[in-house]
């Protein structure tokens, strides 16, 4: 198996017992990224797609949708490769529509070589977009997988139909660690409106960690996604109790959220009306702050955002460089950067 190796100084206690030495360890990297709106041009009569077709509002076409599939393959294949030199071994998605524009994603020449692996199950979400994981087969294993719904109650009492969340385990290098991918309820309808909805995804989350943690207490969990909100609001601060300092009580239980320094120093994953939001974020267990250095710990986070994936001029300059902008096409990719960690473990 192949492995990257880096040589870190100063980054654990025996380097800063000893500075002269020089530690080796291999890296893997994890991301997400929220591709906005990745469709196929064929209409569901199940879902409202209409919009991504040919003769839909966006004029969605077969050359459209290649040039999408390009721009996140070329993104997804330079996430993390100022230090690892290779694309993720771990990518989890958001707005995509079905398992077959994954297929077109991994089998794009950026990818087709990188040996990737698809887990995806279709959600009941009204627009048809569906979460994902794609994991280089030569550095994971998914040993178990499962789609778990978010049931919610509209003003009218029918049923929302939103994102399911994703739920893997398996073995990276033999360590099992646990992955959950998340596309939480947006902000529409307003920010405290639909406030509700997120604090529900947050409850269901933290379900599902300790449920795993009840039969695995040392497990390593990391949940990721677009939690369509900030890392300092209710749902994830109170609710799923993620936070940036260490948790002083109920450390196991804790999730820490290294996105909220981040998001202190005012960077964010996208932007509106002139705010920087950091809606894509990683949490992760505490254990993977402390881990022995020969098993994966965490190393460091960011956002992925070259200047190709921003908007160059005009008054969005900087802000990501989106697939349409006024309701016109400008062949962009995305309107969210995408985040990433790294973790890394001593190397034999």
């Amino acid at each position: 198996m192949l492995f990257k190796y880096i040589s870190l100084l100063f980054l654990c206690a025996p380097c800063f017992l000893y500075p002269q030495a020089e530690a080796h360890y291999s890296i893997r990297t994890i991301a997400f990224y929220n591709v906005e709106n990745l469709f196929d041009t064929v209409n569901d009569p199940n879902t409202f797609d209409d919009d991504r077709t040919p003769s839909g509002k966006d004029q969605w076409t077969t050359d459209r949708y290649k040039k999408k599939i390009e721009n996140i393959s070329r993104v997804l294949s330079e996430i993390g490769t100022a230090i690892s030199t290779t694309s993720p071994d771990i990518i989890g998605l958001c707005e995509i529509e079905n398992r077959q524009v994954l297929e077109d994603l991994i089998a794009h020449h950026n990818l087709n070589d990188k040996g990737y692996g698809i887990i995806h199950y279709e959600s009941p979400d009204e627009r048809g977009i569906d979460v994902a994981l794609l994991y280089k087969q030569s550095a994971f294993i998914p040993a178990h997988t499962s789609s778990r719904r978010l049931l919610l109650i509209n003003d009218e009492g029918e049923r929302d139909y939103t994102r399911d969340q994703l739920v893997v385990q398996g073995f990276m290098d033999t360590e099992k660690i646990y992955l959950i991918v998340n596309h939480w309820p947006s902000r529409s309808g307003g920010e405290a409106r639909s406030e509700p909805n997120r604090i529900a995804a947050a409850k269901l989350n933290r379900r599902i960690i300790d449920s795993i943690l009840k039969t695995d207490h040392a497990a390593k969990i990391l949940s990721m996604g677009d939690f369509n909100d900030d890392p300092t609001d209710t749902s994830l601060k109170i609710t799923l109790r993620a936070g940036g300092p260490r948790s002083s009580s109920n450390t196991m239980q804790a999730m820490h959220n290294p996105m909220e320094k981040l998001h202190k120093k005012g960077l964010g994953s996208l932007a509106y009306r002139d705010r920087w939001n950091l809606f894509d974020q990683i949490l992760f267990t505490q254990n993977l702050l402390d881990s022995d250095a020969n098993t994966y710990q965490y190393w460091k986070t960011g956002i992925f955002k070259p200047s190709y994936i921003s908007t160059q001029s005009g008054p969005y300059k900087g802000y990501p460089f989106r697939t349409y902008s006024g309701g016109n096409y400008t062949a962009g990719y995305s309107d969210h950067f995408p985040v990433f960690v790294y973790l890394i473990k001593k190397a034999k």
